[in-house]
Formats: structure tokens, C-alpha cells, sequence
């Protein structure tokens, strides 16, 4: 397990107390906690250029920094689903480095939002009809996998509190990469009163780690194959054998398993791969997960670098990738954006962590879009995919005092 050195822990409600909305990032994993205050830079829009150049792009930026007196700058944001589309990436102007948190009082309780209203990007129905489209493709052997998500796009009756979200995610999920990542405002939300005097923000909690790298020391954990937990103990075991054991699962997470170190291995001189699957948990879900860890060649290659070497995976787009890409954008009823793109941070060494960016929901003011998404193999079952969509959705919905089952029973109708 690679280590990190930081300083000191950090309480959790206290560090919350000094995040600011808009100009704020945040990053908090098993290893390390980043809180970032206002922007010194930003890398810039290009124009025709694609992600081979993203890299460098950043490299540029941190050495300007360097250049100008900042030595210890840190690149910090999200990266798109679609390289293609701009980045959102900038140097803070200071960064509060910290290891885990701490919890002495635990979570805050979330206060229960009861009026809402919830609209299903696509209808559950529609969804359907994706899923099984997929299945005839892959049928066809024009696919292996692709990855289908869907939207909860709800009006709130006020703004959230993100830093209270960002408490109860990362005390929820602390095995886990809490995060919030400030956005430009969404000029189509301007009519919103609401949203023209708040700012846009990329939050969530991912279960799945890209990419780590520390010195020549690199780690990633794909995770693919998925279910719901259940709130029976006997139940909730009997799920995570039935996912272990599960042919169609583990099929699912060695097409990514297999990618993943594929795209990994011209980069190590060493590269340790487990043969099985292993079980990790979050508080909505089971997932198969591998850890990976690898030994690089070069140690300048940058944690970028690597994140971009994978990206997308078969976990979160399918396989071959250009034609599950091709599917997604034909069948998905709207802009993926920063969804199951990643999220993370790179320092002028070239280390950094990268989280894939699940579980997740982007909001400004009161407009709030949850994102949610299923591996589509042989096998696969319509509602089954859809009933793993709404499991997934519950990570956020806790974290924001929403009625889960309600607003389930709202996108099903």
C-alpha cells in the first residue's frame, strides 16, 4: 500500500467550517485529505486538441507556477467522461494538506427534505429499451460491454449545504474518495435566481480509485459487479456470495481487469495483478474490486499520464471502447459531463490520486443532477440494470436528507 507523509489529522467539522462554495476544492481518501482556497491559475480551453496533449498542458502550468515562486503548486479538478471536451483543472492559490479525518462527533444529521420533484433522464422504461438495445449489439459480438447510466434531475425548494454533504459522504465512506470540485456556472440556468447568485459544484463519493502514484509506486482498483446491499445481515451476506460467485459479474470485472492492466503494464517494470476478485462494500452497495500495483520504469511519468492511459475503462464506459463510446452517445439522452470522468490531483513530481467519478451529482442552487450507471454484459437483465441504477443513487440521496424510497418510487413510476 503506498503511503503518504501529511502532517497532522484533521477534524472534520472544523476543516468543513473554512470551505467556501465556488472557490473551494475538495479531495479526502483513506491516505490523504486536500482542501484547496481560490485559483492562482486555470489550465486554459484549448482549441482542437485532444487528451495525448493534456498532459503536458499541465505540465506547462505547474512549471509556470514554479517559475513564478510556487514550487509546491498542485494541479487540482475533474476531468470529462469525453477527453474531448475541456477539463476542469486549475492551481489553487494554497492548499491545506492533511491525512484522514476525523469524526469526534460523527456525521451531521442531514436534515429531511420532503418537497422536491424528481424527473428520470431517461424514463425507467426508456432506459429498458437501452439495456436491451445494448444486449442486441453485443449479441451481434459488436460489443462485449458498455456501460449505461441514467439522470435524477431534481428541483430542490433551496440551495444544499455542501460542506454538511461533504461531512456526512466522507464519515459514510471513509474507505472511500469524498470530493467537491468547483464548476463554471451552466449559462442555461440563468433564468434561476437562485443559481445566478451560487456557483456550480461536482461532488460525490467514489468508491473506485484510478490511479495513486507516489514516487515510482503506483496503485489503481477498478471495481465492476455490482448489488445492493440490504439492511438484513443475512440477506446482505447472502448478496455478496451470490455477486462472488456470480458468472456474469466476474465476467464483467475481468473485462476491466484485463484492460486496466493492459494499459498499465508498458508503464511498470513490475506489475502485481491478484487472479480473483475480492469484495468491498459501501454503505449502498457490494462491488467486485482488484487492487493493482505496479512498479513504474520512468518516475517522471505523471499520475495524469496514467489516469489518461486507462481512461475510459471497461467500468465505466465498455469494451471495445470506441464502440461502446459510440452507443453511449447514442443512446444516453444527455450530456455525461464530468460523470464517470475523474477526479483528483497531480503535484510537480508527478504523484497524485485519481478517483473515477461515480457517485456523484452536480448541483447549482436549487437544480440538482444525480448521475447513476450499469455494466451491460451477456446476461444482463433490463430491470435488474435499472433496480442497480437506483441502489447507486442512494449514496447521494442519504447525503442530502432526501427520502430515498420516495424519490425511488417517484423515477420508477
Amino acid at each position: 500500500m503506498l503511503h503518504y507523509d501529511a502532517p497532522t489529522a484533521a477534524e472534520a467539522a472544523q476543516l468543513m467550517e473554512q470551505y467556501q462554495v465556488g472557490s473551494s476544492f475538495f479531495f479526502s481518501s483513506p491516505r490523504k485529505t486536500l482542501l484547496t482556497h481560490g485559483e492562482y491559475s486555470r489550465l486554459p480551453v484549448p482549441v482542437g486538441t485532444g487528451h495525448r496533449s493534456l498532459p503536458e498542458r499541465v505540465r506547462e502550468l505547474l512549471e509556470y507556477a514554479k517559475q513564478a515562486g510556487r514550487p509546491d503548486a498542485v494541479v487540482v479538478g475533474a476531468i470529462p467522461f469525453d477527453i474531448q471536451k475541456p477539463a476542469s483543472l486549475f492551481i489553487p492559490l494554497s492548499a491545506q494538506w492533511h491525512d484522514s479525518l476525523l469524526f469526534s462527533e460523527g456525521a451531521p444529521e442531514m436534515p429531511r427534505i420532503s418537497s422536491y420533484k424528481v424527473l428520470s433522464v431517461p424514463e425507467p422504461t426508456v432506459f429498458k429499451e437501452g439495456v436491451n438495445r445494448l444486449l442486441d449489439l453485443i449479441s451481434q459480438n459488436k460489443l462485449h460491454k458498455a456501460v449505461l447510466s441514467r439522470t435524477l434531475d431534481i428541483t430542490l425548494p433551496h440551495a444544499l449545504s455542501i460542506p454538511h454533504i461533504l461531512t456526512h459522504l466522507a464519515y459514510h465512506h471513509s474507505h472511500g474518495y469524498t470530493f467537491a470540485v468547483p464548476l463554471a456556472p451552466k449559462l442555461s440556468h440563468a433564468s434561476s435566481p437562485d443559481a445566478v447568485a451560487s456557483t456550480r459544484t461536482l461532488f460525490g463519493a467514489s468508491p473506485e480509485l484510478l490511479i495513486t502514484k507516489k514516487g515510482s509506486r503506483i496503485k489503481g482498483n477498478p471495481l465492476a459487479g455490482s448489488a445492493a446491499r440490504s439492511a438484513d445481515p443475512a440477506e446482505d451476506q447472502r448478496r455478496a456470495a451470490a455477486l462472488l460467485s456470480s458468472a456474469k459479474d466476474r465476467y464483467e470485472h475481468a473485462i476491466v481487469i484485463d484492460a486496466v492492466a493492459s494499459a498499465l503494464q508498458p508503464y511498470c517494470r513490475k506489475l502485481e495483478v491478484p487472479a480473483e476478485p475480492s469484495l468491498i462494500q459501501t454503505k449502498a452497495m457490494w462491488h467486485l474490486s482488484t487492487e493493482i500495483n505496479g512498479v513504474l520504469k520512468d518516475e517522471s511519468v505523471t499520475s495524469m499520464e496514467l489516469a489518461l492511459a486507462m481512461h475510459p475503462t471497461p467500468a465505466i464506459c465498455g469494451t471495445p471502447t470506441d464502440a461502446a463510446r459510440d452507443a453511449i452517445q447514442e443512446i444516453e439522452p444527455f450530456d455525461r459531463g464530468f460523470y464517470s470522468g475523474a477526479v483528483g490531483w497531480s503535484d510537480a513530481n508527478g504523484d497524485g490520486e485519481w478517483a473515477v467519478t461515480i457517485r456523484c451529482a452536480e448541483t447549482e442552487g436549487t437544480l440538482l443532477r444525480v448521475f447513476a450507471g450499469a455494466g451491460i454484459v451477456t446476461g444482463s437483465i433490463a430491470q435488474a440494470e435499472l433496480a442497480e441504477t437506483s441502489a447507486k443513487f442512494r449514496t447521494i440521496l442519504a447525503a442530502m436528507g432526501l427520502n430515498e424510497q420516495q424519490t425511488t418510487m417517484l423515477e420508477e413510476e
